[in-house]
């Protein structure tokens, strides 16, 4: 028979009871709670502000102008709730966002802020000039302020109808260039050698190895696109501000004395020369529109807006045939890649569900890479000329940069179109094997060892490279840009040795390329999925299906969950979780060309069509 516990013991554990319970209870009510905003939070954020009458779209391009996210859509929405700036904006967004906007009567002008903008190349800057050139053309305006404006922000800013500035901001511009670090004389001191091995005299992107300053084939043909890009900038620039013909030129060669005039206000600079139309704090721009009879919103203080991103949800998808779209942007590596880089194995499995989906009547292929793995680019331009077999047109799209292994993947295109400022060309191979016999001696290391062949142990980095070995690359490298000139003349309908001509690893612009034929026109994105409809015989309105590949399994599921749920609490509790930071910039450092030669099928007998193209302001 069991003893009752005593008074004492039954009251102490009736507290006890009593106060697991109640946090308990307390405990499950805030999970409740916590439960009830989110999910609130998320619907809120799924249905959009509300868009009124007389509203101003205002365009706060933040980051890079990229083709794709390179990190994934809840990453990027995981950034903001941490309070992060967000570092990219899709071009694909802007260019939807202004096409909406000029035949929605709710949005009576768009407001570019363009502080935030650090990236984009001129052939992403031109598509945005001509959506907003579009969105003129439905009797609306668009006005620009800016703090300063980059060269690169001065672009987009240049296309509207009037252009503020803070008093004490600056217009810089300098024209496009620079300098490069060469490291032969470095790299021999070090007892490193370097064993290069191209196909193309102009194939420069191996030169700041083997060099101590760039040859005369590669400053020759780095001035020439050179020139033709920056004349292509002033003058689409210049016939927006309607200045005199060479007005930018006579700028910055005056540049010192101009400055001296207006005693170093480079406000004031910029005012006299009319690349703006005032001087404007933000507050006081804000107040401008007002009293134009601008609808206020009263609650922020301001004239009444919506952000790109809010409007997007606010874009009724449009109907009939389907055009697909395929971004490639980034290096080309092999197999599988993040998203951000070009898996060749991947981006044709990609093109293949374009393929044999029956909703997908063409195929745009859209183009911002330098190349990378000869391989790679293969693997892509077999599927496109697959596709074409299928019977589904297929459209290269050139963005910014579609050199090397970039231009490779387009030639089975039916039609290939760039922007006249698109880096292109190219055309050549090279491989690169460095060897560490006199560092190693420099540091007293002795090296040894058996092997059944030769060429077992020719490729070590501890020895000198073996003859017969540099023979092999050497025959390899032609090998593969004898395979590269050859589909480029069966592409352009020529012969390899015309192709040979404009080949030789050399860089041009779109512009450049057409007139030397390696394109067939030059068009934006929107015309590629035009002649993309054309070609497939779609009359009338088509939808646009952009083919990715999303986070898989477990991947998927956590990227979903803690991007929505941390939008959530910091939209509705205004919190933030810090220690999220560092995991989203895990590996973001890392020099992407370097994975190029990662992973390699077959080295030393490797070749890599890639272009290290200067980089561009």
């Amino acid at each position: 028979m069991t003893s009752r516990p005593g008074i004492v013991r039954r009251f102490f554990g009736g507290l006890w009871w009593l106060l697991d319970f109640s946090r308990r209870l307390v405990l499950n009510l805030l999970f409740l709670a916590l439960v009830v905003v989110i999910v609130a939070a998320w619907w809120v954020g799924r249905q959009g502000p509300v868009l009124s009458e007389k509203t101003a779209l205002v365009l706060n391009l933040s980051g890079d102008l990229v083709e794709q996210y390179t990190s994934g859509a809840s990453e990027v929405f995981l950034a903001e709730a941490l309070g992060e700036a967000r570092r990219e904006t899709q071009l694909r967004d802007v260019l939807q966002a202004l096409d909406a906007a000029a035949n929605d009567p709710k949005i009576v002008r768009v407001v570019l802020n363009l502080d935030d903008l650090s990236g984009g190349g001129l052939a992403s800057l031109r598509e945005v000039g001509a959506a907003l050139n579009r969105f003129k053309k439905s009797g609306k305006d668009v006005v620009a302020w800016g703090s300063s404006f980059s060269q690169r922000q001065y672009f987009l800013a240049a296309h509207a109808d009037e252009v503020y500035m803070h008093p004490m901001g600056s217009v810089t511009l300098t024209g496009i260039g620079g300098k490069s670090l060469y490291f032969k004389d470095a790299l021999d001191k070090l007892g490193v050698t370097m064993h290069a091995f191209q196909a193309g005299k102009y194939k420069s992107a191996i030169e700041p190895l083997v060099r101590s300053e760039p040859s005369p084939e590669a400053l020759e043909a780095d001035q020439a696109w050179m020139d033709s890009y920056w004349a292509g900038w002033t003058n689409e620039v210049e016939a927006a501000r309607k200045l005199d013909k060479g007005a930018i030129a006579r700028l910055i060669d005056e540049a010192p004395r101009r400055l001296a005039a207006v005693r170093g206000d480079m406000g004031q600079l910029a005012l006299k020369e009319k690349l703006v139309d005032a001087l404007k704090t933000r507050d006081e721009f804000r107040a401008l529109f007002i009293q134009r009879g601008a609808a206020q919103d009263e609650e922020e203080g301001t004239f009444r807006q919506i952000s790109l991103f809010a409007y997007l949800s606010h874009i009724t998808p449009k109907q009939g045939g389907a055009i697909g779209v395929v971004v490639a942007q980034g290096e080309i590596l092999d197999d599988d890649a993040p998203q951000g880089l070009i898996g060749g194995r991947q981006t044709a499995e990609l093109i293949r569900r374009a393929r044999e989906d029956d909703d997908i009547k063409a195929l745009v292929l859209r183009i911002d890479s330098p190349g990378g793995s000869a391989f790679g680019s293969e693997l892509i331009r077999r599927e496109i000329e697959l596709t074409r077999k299928a019977g589904k047109p297929v459209v290269a799209s050139m963005g910014d940069l579609a050199a090397s292994g970039g231009y490779w993947i387009t030639m089975s295109s039916d039609e290939v179109l760039a922007d006249a400022g698109t880096i292109t060309g190219s055309i050549g191979v090279f491989g690169v094997l460095p060897t560490f016999e006199k560092t190693l001696e420099k540091l007293g290391v002795g090296v040894g060892g058996a092997s059944t062949s030769w060429l077992a142990a020719a490729s070590s980095p501890a020895t000198p490279m073996d003859k017969r070995l540099a023979e092999m690359v050497q025959t390899r490298i032609g090998h593969f840009y004898q395979q590269f000139i050859g589909l480029a003349a069966q592409a352009r309908k020529t012969t390899p040795e015309k192709i040979n001509d404009v080949a030789q690893g050399r860089v041009w612009t779109g512009q450049q390329a057409r007139e030397v034929g390696l394109i067939d026109g030059i068009g934006g994105l929107n015309d590629a999925l035009t002649r993309a409809a054309e070609r497939a015989k779609l009359s009338g309105e088509f939808r646009v299906i952009y083919i990715e590949r999303g986070p898989r399994g477990l991947e998927r599921w956590l990227s979903l969950f803690m991007g929505r749920v941390a939008v959530a609490v910091e939209q509705s509790l205004g919190l933030q979780a810090p220690f999220l930071r560092d995991g989203m910039r895990l590996g973001q450092q890392a020099a992407p060309a370097l994975r190029v030669f990662q992973g390699a099928r077959d080295a030393p007998l490797r070749g890599y069509a890639y272009c290290f193209c200067a980089g561009i302001e």
